[in-house]
């Protein structure tokens, strides 16, 4: 097995600045959703995210591959890691907190590795890992309060909806896997996210009402910070992030995204949450503490 890669103060700088703009979707998306519907903000989120990323390319003059293959490949990923877990999340922030969302949304990791090892024979399920995996639903479960679902309302929906998101992109991960390894990444998420515009769309216009302008500054403010720096960049510092420390080291964003979207819920939205949500997240972190495995090597060793 490869070494972990470890974190360099490089690493770690952009490490955390992705997970502060990761963090300040969930309630950038919150304020948007008073003018405009969840798959609206998907299209934008989408379209000017793929300008964007083309223009890297571009730039850089990187190749871009045409085989049919890839392009499938860029279009089952469009769908499986944009179009379904953005439109579920964004969905579900109409009735649940922006707070609540970014916990759920945690468990992405979680999920990847429990797909990974139904679909991938290189990623088997070890001891470690299903007790990480324990835990981490766990958390899950403790965040939702399972008691909760027998009066099944359009609030435990929501919460739902996030868990399929995060089943969306453990997929898409798996998918990527298989079709797309060998492509650059900035060409990946470019052709990708030009798949989910070019469905998102569409289905936009039809569902919710063509584009318009009669939008407040603040809206339009959101909705360009979804797109711009809270995709087309965050792909990029993802990806910079991943050759840098690894996958196990990237994992580490998945704890600094929901604090950062709990505190400025709370202070800019005036959201609240329980207790059990934020027992819940600390389950989750530790069910990736697990999953990492670092800190229980530590243990072992000290004992």
């Amino acid at each position: 097995m490869a070494p972990q890669k470890t974190l360099t103060p490089l690493a770690w700088a952009l490490l955390i600045s992705l997970g502060l703009i990761w963090g300040v979707i969930f309630p950038a998306a919150k304020i948007a959703l008073n003018e405009v519907g969840a798959i609206t903000i998907v299209a934008n989120r989408t379209f000017w995210a793929a300008l964007m990323l083309w223009g890297f390319v571009l730039i850089r003059r990187i190749p871009v591959p045409g085989n049919p293959r890839v392009l499938l490949g860029f279009a089952v990923m469009g769908v499986l890691n944009n179009v379904l877990p953005f439109s579920l999340i964004f969905w579900a922030q109409q009735h649940i907190e922006a707070g609540l969302a970014s916990i759920l949304n945690g468990s992405t990791a979680i999920f990847g590795v429990l797909v990974a090892a139904i679909f991938l024979a290189d990623e088997r399920l070890s001891a470690r890992k299903i007790l990480g995996i324990g835990t981490g639903f766990l958390g899950v479960a403790t965040v939702i309060g399972l008691e909760h679902l027998k009066e099944f309302d359009l609030r435990s929906a929501g919460q739902l909806a996030v868990l399929g998101a995060t089943l969306c992109y453990a997929l898409a991960g798996v998918w990527a896997r298989k079709t797309l390894t060998g492509v650059a990444p900035s060409v990946a998420s470019a052709g990708m996210l030009s798949a989910a515009a070019l469905v998102a769309v569409p289905v936009a216009w039809v569902v919710e009402g063509p584009p318009t302008l009669d939008l407040s500054p603040v809206t339009f403010a959101v909705l360009a910070y979804i797109a711009i720096p809270g995709t087309g960049l965050a792909y990029l510092l993802y990806y910079r992030v991943l050759g840098l420390a690894g996958s196990g080291n990237l994992m580490l964003v998945t704890l600094i995204v929901p604090p950062v979207a709990i505190v400025i819920s709370t202070l800019g939205l005036g959201e609240t949450l329980s207790v059990n949500a934020i027992l819940g997240f600390a389950m989750i972190a530790f069910g990736l503490a697990i999953l990492d495995g670092r800190i229980l090597r530590r243990l072992a060793i000290r004992v």
